[in-house]
This record gives C-alpha cells, sequence and structure tokens, in this order.
C-alpha cells in the first residue's frame, strides 16, 4: 500500500478514535476499548511494521539534529513517524478523559484539553494538568467506592 494511503488510513483512524473520546460520556466504556486501547493498537501494530520493513534502509539517525532531520526524508519512516505521533497522543488523550470522569471533572472542560492534544500533544497534557490542579483533583471513584 502507497505511503499516502497508510497516512490516510492512520489518520482517520485517529480522528475517530478523537471522535470517540469526545463523545466518551455517552458511552465510557467503548470510549476506553476503542480510544484507549483499540485504536492505539492498531496503530501500534502500523507503526512496528513500518519500523520493521524500512529502518535499515533509512539514512540519519537520533544523535544529531541534522541525523534526525535526514531519517525523516524517507517517506515511510516519516509515516511512521506520523503513525507514533497519532497513537501517543490518543493515548493520553484517552487517559485525560478517563482521568476526568474519575475525578468528575467536566467534559466541558476536559474537551479544551482533548483538542490540544490532538493538535499539539504536550500542550494539551500541560492544559490537562492545570485544569487538574485548579479543579480541586478529587478521590478517584474508584477509591471512594471501594472505601
Amino acid at each position: 500500500m502507497p505511503p499516502d494511503t497508510l497516512f490516510s488510513t492512520a489518520s482517520m483512524l485517529a480522528v475517530l478514535g478523537w471522535a470517540t473520546l469526545a463523545l466518551s460520556p455517552l458511552s465510557p466504556r467503548w470510549s476506553d476499548r476503542i480510544a484507549g486501547l483499540g485504536i492505539p493498537l492498531v496503530l501500534a501494530v502500523g507503526y512496528s511494521a513500518l519500523v520493521l520493513a524500512f529502518w535499515s534502509r533509512a539514512p540519519g539517525g537520533f544523535d544529531t539534529l541534522p541525523n534526525v532531520m535526514a531519517l525523516f526524508t524517507m517517506p515511510q519512516i516519516a509515516l511512521a513517524g506520523w503513525v507514533h505521533y497519532l497513537a501517543f497522543d490518543l493515548l493520553i488523550g484517552a487517559w485525560i478523559a478517563r482521568t476526568a470522569r474519575d475525578e468528575e471533572i467536566s467534559h466541558l472542560l476536559v474537551l479544551p484539553c482533548l483538542v490540544l492534544t490532538f493538535l499539539f500533544g504536550p500542550a494539551g497534557f500541560l492544559a490537562f494538568t492545570a485544569l487538574r490542579a485548579t479543579a480541586g483533583t478529587r478521590t478517584p471513584l474508584a477509591e471512594r467506592n471501594a472505601a
């Protein structure tokens, strides 16, 4: 399959995961299964396949910025990097949604953090961490139910 087709497929899968997170209050269990496990696993398989198939032929490396730039000149490795971002940002988004639900933080307040995580990864994580600090995180539901 051409890299452009794989790029589109992986991106659409990630968008499906993010839509699931946006609607997670409607079905938290399915959100956790789809966006927190299923789609990241599919992306991880795709990433691993790309790395296994193309890493040995890729120029560059991770030791200097010019080598990292050279590494991503190969389309299949650039695609692997993109899929890596998609998978890990979605995992962080799923963690945000799950944590907010457990700590009873309003989903309306969480949505901007999810959008930021989707677009700018660590900035969304930072925003959610700030939201948790200002919302005064509560004891997670699992701990309250056990008490």
